[in-house]
Protein backbone atom coordinates (compact mmCIF):
# COMPACT_ATOMS: atom_id res chain seq x y z
CA UNK A 1 0.00 0.00 0.00
CA UNK A 2 1.04 3.57 -0.76
CA UNK A 3 1.89 5.74 1.93
CA UNK A 4 -0.31 8.80 2.37
CA UNK A 5 2.21 11.30 3.37
CA UNK A 6 0.77 14.49 1.88
CA UNK A 7 -0.55 16.69 5.19
CA UNK A 8 -3.39 18.71 5.29
CA UNK A 9 -2.69 20.33 8.64
CA UNK A 10 0.10 22.48 6.53
CA UNK A 11 -2.61 24.46 4.91
CA UNK A 12 -3.24 27.96 6.31
CA UNK A 13 -6.06 30.48 6.78
CA UNK A 14 -5.97 32.70 3.40
CA UNK A 15 -4.72 36.58 4.14
CA UNK A 16 -6.22 39.24 1.75
CA UNK A 17 -2.72 40.91 1.96
CA UNK A 18 -0.94 38.78 -0.56
CA UNK A 19 -3.47 37.30 -2.95
CA UNK A 20 -0.85 35.63 -5.19
CA UNK A 21 0.84 33.94 -2.48
CA UNK A 22 -3.09 33.41 -1.54
CA UNK A 23 -4.17 31.60 -4.95
CA UNK A 24 -0.77 29.39 -5.39
CA UNK A 25 -1.30 28.14 -1.87
CA UNK A 26 -4.82 27.45 -2.00
CA UNK A 27 -4.06 25.54 -5.52
CA UNK A 28 -1.06 23.68 -4.00
CA UNK A 29 -3.66 22.67 -1.05
CA UNK A 30 -6.40 21.53 -3.61
CA UNK A 31 -3.46 19.33 -5.43
CA UNK A 32 -2.67 18.00 -2.39
CA UNK A 33 -6.44 16.78 -1.58
CA UNK A 34 -6.89 15.48 -5.02
CA UNK A 35 -3.65 13.12 -4.51
CA UNK A 36 -5.26 11.78 -1.17
CA UNK A 37 -8.24 11.20 -3.20
CA UNK A 38 -6.51 9.21 -5.72
CA UNK A 39 -5.09 7.01 -2.92
CA UNK A 40 -7.80 6.39 -1.36
CA UNK A 41 -9.50 4.83 -4.23
CA UNK A 42 -6.78 3.13 -4.96
CA UNK A 43 -6.62 1.87 -1.68
CA UNK A 44 -10.27 0.81 -1.71
CA UNK A 45 -9.77 -1.00 -5.12
CA UNK A 46 -6.86 -3.18 -3.70
CA UNK A 47 -9.39 -3.96 -0.50
CA UNK A 48 -12.07 -5.03 -3.21
CA UNK A 49 -9.92 -7.31 -4.97
CA UNK A 50 -8.58 -8.68 -1.84
CA UNK A 51 -12.21 -9.26 -0.20
CA UNK A 52 -13.02 -10.63 -4.03
CA UNK A 53 -10.30 -12.94 -3.82
CA UNK A 54 -11.03 -14.29 -0.73
CA UNK A 55 -14.84 -15.05 -1.71
CA UNK A 56 -13.99 -16.97 -5.01
CA UNK A 57 -11.36 -18.69 -2.58
CA UNK A 58 -14.15 -19.43 -0.21
CA UNK A 59 -16.22 -20.77 -3.21
CA UNK A 60 -13.71 -23.00 -4.59
CA UNK A 61 -13.22 -24.67 -1.50
CA UNK A 62 -16.96 -25.86 -0.84
CA UNK A 63 -17.23 -28.98 0.48
CA UNK A 64 -13.40 -28.93 1.32
CA UNK A 65 -13.73 -26.04 3.84
CA UNK A 66 -13.37 -28.15 6.94
CA UNK A 67 -10.45 -29.99 6.10
CA UNK A 68 -8.58 -26.67 4.83
CA UNK A 69 -9.99 -25.46 8.33
CA UNK A 70 -8.24 -28.55 10.21
CA UNK A 71 -5.12 -27.88 8.21
CA UNK A 72 -4.80 -24.31 9.32
CA UNK A 73 -5.03 -24.71 12.94
CA UNK A 74 -2.53 -27.45 12.63
CA UNK A 75 -0.32 -24.75 10.76
CA UNK A 76 -0.31 -22.55 13.66
CA UNK A 77 0.04 -25.37 16.39
CA UNK A 78 3.43 -26.14 14.52
CA UNK A 79 4.46 -22.74 15.89
CA UNK A 80 2.89 -23.25 19.36
CA UNK A 81 6.01 -25.70 20.61
CA UNK A 82 8.22 -22.55 19.68
CA UNK A 83 6.39 -20.41 21.98
CA UNK A 84 5.82 -22.77 25.34
CA UNK A 85 9.08 -24.01 25.18
CA UNK A 86 10.17 -20.53 26.44
CA UNK A 87 7.22 -20.56 29.05
CA UNK A 88 9.21 -23.93 30.02
CA UNK A 89 12.31 -22.46 29.85
CA UNK A 90 11.21 -19.15 31.70
CA UNK A 91 9.72 -21.54 34.22
CA UNK A 92 12.84 -23.81 34.27
CA UNK A 93 14.87 -20.24 35.05
CA UNK A 94 11.96 -19.27 38.05
CA UNK A 95 12.62 -22.15 40.20
CA UNK A 96 16.38 -22.27 39.69
CA UNK A 97 16.19 -18.85 41.30
CA UNK A 98 14.00 -19.24 43.87
CA UNK A 99 16.14 -22.20 44.69
CA UNK A 100 19.33 -20.21 45.16
CA UNK A 101 17.29 -17.40 47.00
CA UNK A 102 15.70 -20.03 49.48
CA UNK A 103 20.04 -20.38 49.97
CA UNK A 104 21.00 -17.16 50.40
CA UNK A 105 17.89 -17.14 52.92
CA UNK A 106 19.59 -19.96 54.84
CA UNK A 107 22.45 -18.23 54.89
CA UNK A 108 21.14 -15.25 55.94
CA UNK A 109 19.18 -17.41 58.89
CA UNK A 110 22.68 -18.07 60.51
CA UNK A 111 23.74 -14.61 60.74
CA UNK A 112 19.74 -14.05 62.65
CA UNK A 113 20.66 -16.54 64.53
CA UNK A 114 23.87 -15.43 66.08
CA UNK A 115 22.91 -12.06 66.42
CA UNK A 116 20.00 -13.14 68.52
CA UNK A 117 21.72 -15.73 70.29
CA UNK A 118 23.68 -13.22 72.03
CA UNK A 119 23.14 -11.92 75.70
CA UNK A 120 22.08 -8.37 74.52
CA UNK A 121 19.40 -9.51 72.26
CA UNK A 122 16.45 -10.37 74.67
CA UNK A 123 14.45 -7.39 74.80
CA UNK A 124 13.83 -7.61 70.99
CA UNK A 125 13.07 -10.80 70.77
CA UNK A 126 9.03 -10.14 71.66
CA UNK A 127 6.86 -7.14 70.36
CA UNK A 128 7.31 -4.25 72.60
CA UNK A 129 4.69 -4.55 75.48
CA UNK A 130 3.14 -1.00 75.39
CA UNK A 131 0.75 -1.17 77.68
CA UNK A 132 2.32 -3.55 80.12
CA UNK A 133 5.44 -1.24 79.83
CA UNK A 134 3.03 2.46 79.95
CA UNK A 135 4.31 3.36 76.57
CA UNK A 136 1.74 5.64 75.29
CA UNK A 137 3.46 7.57 72.79
CA UNK A 138 5.14 4.47 71.28
CA UNK A 139 3.07 4.38 68.26
CA UNK A 140 3.09 8.47 67.96
CA UNK A 141 6.98 8.23 67.57
CA UNK A 142 7.47 4.32 65.99
CA UNK A 143 5.64 3.77 62.46
CA UNK A 144 6.55 0.39 61.76
CA UNK A 145 6.65 -2.00 64.81
CA UNK A 146 8.97 -4.84 64.48
CA UNK A 147 11.17 -7.57 66.72
CA UNK A 148 12.50 -10.99 65.28
CA UNK A 149 10.03 -13.56 66.72
CA UNK A 150 7.86 -11.81 64.06
CA UNK A 151 10.62 -11.64 61.79
CA UNK A 152 11.02 -15.97 62.52
CA UNK A 153 7.57 -15.99 61.85
CA UNK A 154 7.29 -14.47 58.19
CA UNK A 155 10.52 -16.29 57.10
CA UNK A 156 8.81 -19.79 58.23
CA UNK A 157 5.80 -18.32 56.01
CA UNK A 158 7.45 -17.50 53.08
CA UNK A 159 6.35 -14.19 53.31
CA UNK A 160 9.72 -12.47 52.55
CA UNK A 161 10.53 -12.50 48.64
CA UNK A 162 14.45 -11.81 48.92
CA UNK A 163 17.10 -11.38 51.53
CA UNK A 164 16.68 -7.66 51.34
CA UNK A 165 13.17 -7.36 52.58
CA UNK A 166 14.93 -9.39 56.03
CA UNK A 167 17.44 -7.27 56.44
CA UNK A 168 15.39 -4.32 56.17
CA UNK A 169 13.33 -5.65 58.88
CA UNK A 170 16.53 -6.64 61.11
CA UNK A 171 17.33 -3.14 60.65
CA UNK A 172 14.23 -2.04 61.63
CA UNK A 173 14.50 -3.58 65.33
CA UNK A 174 17.09 -1.86 65.60
CA UNK A 175 16.64 1.63 64.60
CA UNK A 176 12.78 1.62 66.56
CA UNK A 177 14.77 1.04 69.78
CA UNK A 178 17.20 3.55 69.11
CA UNK A 179 14.63 5.75 67.73
CA UNK A 180 12.47 5.63 71.06
CA UNK A 181 14.94 4.99 73.57
CA UNK A 182 17.38 7.82 74.65
CA UNK A 183 20.79 7.06 73.41
CA UNK A 184 22.32 6.79 77.14
CA UNK A 185 20.00 4.18 77.97
CA UNK A 186 20.80 0.50 78.17
CA UNK A 187 18.37 -0.61 75.58
CA UNK A 188 19.49 2.27 73.24
CA UNK A 189 23.30 0.67 73.43
CA UNK A 190 22.32 -2.99 73.16
CA UNK A 191 20.15 -1.68 70.01
CA UNK A 192 22.93 0.21 68.28
CA UNK A 193 25.82 -2.49 69.49
CA UNK A 194 24.03 -5.30 67.95
CA UNK A 195 23.10 -3.50 64.27
CA UNK A 196 26.82 -2.72 64.38
CA UNK A 197 27.12 -6.59 64.70
CA UNK A 198 24.85 -7.53 62.16
CA UNK A 199 26.22 -5.18 59.45
CA UNK A 200 29.38 -6.49 59.55
CA UNK A 201 27.96 -10.07 59.04
CA UNK A 202 25.74 -8.86 56.69
CA UNK A 203 28.77 -7.09 54.86
CA UNK A 204 30.49 -10.90 53.96
CA UNK A 205 26.70 -12.30 52.94
CA UNK A 206 26.35 -9.06 50.67
CA UNK A 207 28.75 -10.25 47.86
CA UNK A 208 26.68 -12.88 46.77
CA UNK A 209 22.75 -11.25 47.07
CA UNK A 210 24.44 -9.07 44.60
CA UNK A 211 25.61 -11.78 42.60
CA UNK A 212 22.00 -13.23 42.46
CA UNK A 213 20.20 -10.16 41.87
CA UNK A 214 22.69 -8.81 38.88
CA UNK A 215 22.42 -12.77 37.63
CA UNK A 216 18.68 -12.86 38.39
CA UNK A 217 17.80 -9.71 36.35
CA UNK A 218 20.04 -10.80 33.25
CA UNK A 219 17.89 -14.07 33.18
CA UNK A 220 14.67 -12.13 33.43
CA UNK A 221 15.62 -9.66 30.53
CA UNK A 222 16.77 -12.67 28.62
CA UNK A 223 13.46 -14.98 28.97
CA UNK A 224 11.72 -11.89 27.97
CA UNK A 225 13.44 -11.05 24.77
CA UNK A 226 13.42 -14.97 23.60
CA UNK A 227 9.66 -14.81 24.66
CA UNK A 228 9.20 -11.64 22.76
CA UNK A 229 10.97 -13.32 19.50
CA UNK A 230 9.38 -16.46 19.30
CA UNK A 231 5.99 -14.43 19.41
CA UNK A 232 7.18 -12.57 16.46
CA UNK A 233 8.38 -15.55 14.50
CA UNK A 234 5.10 -17.14 15.04
CA UNK A 235 3.26 -14.14 14.19
CA UNK A 236 4.74 -13.16 11.25
CA UNK A 237 5.27 -17.18 9.94
CA UNK A 238 1.00 -16.98 10.48
CA UNK A 239 0.67 -14.06 8.53
CA UNK A 240 2.49 -15.09 5.70
CA UNK A 241 0.49 -18.36 5.87
CA UNK A 242 -2.58 -16.64 5.38
CA UNK A 243 -2.01 -14.01 2.44
CA UNK A 244 -0.82 -18.01 0.51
Amino acid sequence: MEAMDAPISNFTAVHAGNPESDVAEVESFTLRVDDIFQKVDKLEERVNEIEQFYLNASKKQGSNSKGSSTLKDKEKERHVPSIRKQQQEASRREKAAEKRMEELIRQFGTILRNITQHKWAWPFMQPVDVKGLGLDDYYEVIDKPMDFSTIKKQMEAKEYKNVREICTDVRLVFKNAMKYNDERSDVHVMAKTLLAKFEEKWLQLLPKVTEEEKRREEEEAEAQLDMQLAQDAAHAKMARDTTL
